[in-house]
């Protein structure tokens, strides 16, 4: 039980550093220009990843199907992010 709290932590802690590179960066060049629906997209992005892939590893037992779930998890995240920062799809989602 005390590994499984330490992982859902470690989501947590890994979301927010991953959310400082914008926001540090953001205030040394006008090249990053995120507002806070884009700090909150991406948090839910990440954190909502995050967690999937936490449900994969305490429900599925075979480490195969795990590990092709996950993957499958953070090439769907990869997908949506880039479709976000530069529209590679054309969707009325993208950043154009």
């Amino acid at each position: 039980m005390i590994m499984q709290n330490k992982r859902l932590i470690i989501i947590v802690v890994t979301s927010a550093i991953l959310l400082l590179i914008p926001l540090i960066a953001g205030q040394f060049t006008d090249e990053v220009n995120w507002n806070l629906f884009d700090f909150v997209v991406a948090g839910a992005l990440l954190l909502g990843t995050g967690l999937m892939c936490e449900l994969v590893i305490r429900k599925i037992k075979n480490i195969k199907y795990q590990i092709a779930v996950c993957v499958a998890l953070l090439v769907v995240l990869l997908l949506i992010w880039a479709e976000l920062a530069v529209g590679i799809f054309g969707t009325p989602l993208s950043g154009h």
